[in-house]
């Protein structure tokens, strides 16, 4: 496996790290952000407006944290096209070296 395959393979592993790491924050959040909210059910205090509240809150939570795996793919994405030119880049270095070779032969 070449370098740039193995750092590939490291990139996608810390993306995945990170995608994980941001949903089981995002339930942390949504978890601690909810007692108020739970401790005015348990008490019979939770009326409709506040249940409006409720979601609005947890739908907030989430659109934050789907935003943070948002850029971490789009960054995985152009970190993926950044080793595919580099590739390129040494496959072609390498045609002109043989060419050059070959010429010289």
């Amino acid at each position: 496996m070449g370098l740039l395959n193995k750092v590939e393979l490291l990139k996608d592993m810390i993306q995945t790290a990170i995608d994980n790491g941001a949903r089981t924050v995002e339930d942390v959040h949504k978890s601690i952000a909810d007692m108020p909210f739970e401790a005015l059910e348990r008490s019979g205090l939770l009326d409709e407006e506040s249940q409006k509240l409720r979601d609005k809150n947890q739908q907030t939570i989430g659109m934050v944290y789907e935003k943070i795996r948002e850029i971490n793919q789009k960054v995985g994405e152009l970190a993926s096209d950044m080793f595919e030119t580099l590739e390129d880049g040494q496959h072609i270095s390498n045609v002109m070296d043989d060419n050059e070779r070959n010429k010289h032969s």
